[in-house]
């Protein structure tokens, strides 16, 4: 690739992250995501605006080839490589949005970091979005491949964020039922309304509760035949009493023959595919969220203090993620 080039994809990278992130606020990604021909009248009665001013913002959509369109009305057709273009976007706003706070206070979070992380604090539903593009590529899959190889018929989500990954596998496993948790009240909020959307709100319970919460009413995961946590545990491996006494919940409430699957990352990732997202995913966890990322070894040992005998993980496609199966 040369010089001109790498611009040009950054430039491109820029747009895409700032037209998808309006659609979200929007409340027209899920119109997108159909794939399907729509129209203007459509799109702006989804978002309640005016068509004149819904039109602009399709007509920027059709110039960068994120849709195509006819005339002024539509129909107007999502491209077939938009969700790929959301996954690549979704690493700038996960980097320069998401994390907002970090980057606006890095000096003080130098100096005087619980200071700092008291008063500046991300927003939930920036991170909840951005880790959903992230994830639709990123980690999705994996987890999917390997919840789904399982036919659960009740699944938890530690930490579900908006729920994408959950209404995923509930699309899946029409006989399955999901808990979707997060500290988050934005999120879930979110959550709640993206279920509603898919037509699974029926099938899905969302709860605005912490994850340490489980170490004293583990009611949330009991049943489960899966409980999946993503990018979430790594803020407890610190206060080892807690991890543990949060896996042990798992694992005592787990259905016979039930999985604990956590996707989570690993720090400061060296292979080249790796390397710079990795190296930023673990400072600003380090330096603004005061959570030093495990390695692999030591997730492996959390889950066999925790009474798992059957740990493994593998490399998952975003830079530093792993998922780790922990079952026995």
């Amino acid at each position: 690739m040369t010089g001109t080039d790498s611009a040009e994809a950054a430039a491109d990278l820029a747009a895409d992250a700032a037209l998808l992130e309006i659609a979200e606020e929007l409340g027209l990604s899920d119109l997108l995501d159909r794939g399907e021909p729509f129209t203007l009248a459509e799109a702006a009665d989804l978002a309640a605006v005016p068509e004149e001013g819904a039109a602009r913002y399709l007509g920027a959509l059709v110039s960068a080839g994120l849709i195509s369109g006819d005339g002024d009305t539509g129909p107007y057709t999502p491209g077939a490589d938009l969700a790929d273009r959301r996954y690549r976007a979704g690493y700038l706003s996960w980097a320069l949005n998401a994390n907002r706070p970090y980057i606006d206070h890095a000096a003080l979070f130098m100096r005087d970091p619980k200071t700092a992380g008291a008063t500046y604090s991300r927003d939930g539903r920036r991170v909840a979005v951005s880790s959903r593009w992230i994830g639709s590529h990123g980690f999705y899959p994996g987890v999917v491949e390997e919840i789904v190889s399982g036919a659960p018929r009740r699944v938890v989500d530690l930490g579900a964020g908006a729920g994408g990954l959950l209404l995923r596998l509930l699309g899946m496993l029409p006989d399955s039922t999901g808990l979707a948790l997060d500290l988050s009240g934005a999120a879930c909020e979110e959550a709640r309304r993206a279920a509603r959307r898919a037509g699974l709100a029926d099938r899905l319970d969302v709860v605005h509760r912490s994850i340490e919460s489980l170490a004293d009413d583990p009611k949330p995961v009991r049943g489960a035949d899966v409980v999946h946590a993503g990018f979430v545990l790594h803020d407890v491996v610190g206060r080892p009493e807690v991890l543990d006494a949060v896996l042990r919940a798992c694992r005592s409430s787990l259905r016979d023959g039930g999985r604990m699957v956590v996707t989570d990352a690993v720090p400061y990732a060296a292979e080249p595919r790796e390397r710079g997202f990795s190296a930023l995913f673990s400072y600003l966890h380090a330096s603004s969220m005061e959570v030093n990322l495990p390695p692999k070894d030591v997730w492996h040992e959390a889950f066999r203090r925790a009474g798992f005998n059957d740990v493994s993980s593998r490399p998952l496609r975003m830079p530093g993620s792993r998922v780790f199966v922990a079952a026995g």
